[in-house]
């Protein structure tokens, strides 16, 4: 792999990191809501990352081994966000405005300290990623200064 595929796939893992970072955010800041335009209360989301193509195990390390001629690395890309299939929870406010017929009414299944974790998890990936590009970016510096 060169340094220049390095730059690819950490892009690729900045763009990815950050949308989940994004997701764990609108979770946060709809921990609350109960009434969205689709009807009902707000579902929680989450990120599903996959791999991009070419970024097999055994093309790796084929390439690492000096065998040409097969494609590069990929990175990771988002393949979904999905709604979490957890059923609401239901609180007893019978004077809240919506509340069914019974007084419960309907909150998105969101557990901050999860989302906390979610959104810590995306920012260290994100540093890592980013302390990755600034790596490569020296090393191509450095191999520069060499040439001169």
């Amino acid at each position: 792999m060169s340094l220049f595929g390095l730059f690819q796939i950490s892009g690729s893992a900045l763009t990815a990191e950050r949308l989940r970072a994004e997701v764990a955010t609108s979770n946060l800041a709809n921990s609350e809501t109960t009434r969205t335009p689709e009807g009902g209360p707000y579902q929680r989301r989450m990120v599903v990352f996959q791999s991009q193509p070419g970024a097999r195990f055994h093309l790796l390390l084929a390439n690492s081994l000096g065998q040409t001629g097969l494609p590069e690395t990929g990175g990771v890309e988002v393949n979904q966000v999905v709604d979490d299939p957890t059923p609401p929870q239901l609180r007893y406010e019978p004077g809240h405005p919506d509340a069914n017929a019974a007084g419960y009414v309907a909150y998105p299944a969101i557990n901050a300290v999860q989302e906390m974790v979610d959104l810590m998890g995306a920012e260290r990936a994100y540093e890592l990623n980013a302390s990755a590009v600034q790596a490569a970016k020296q090393m191509i510096q450095q191999s520069l200064q060499i040439l001169k």
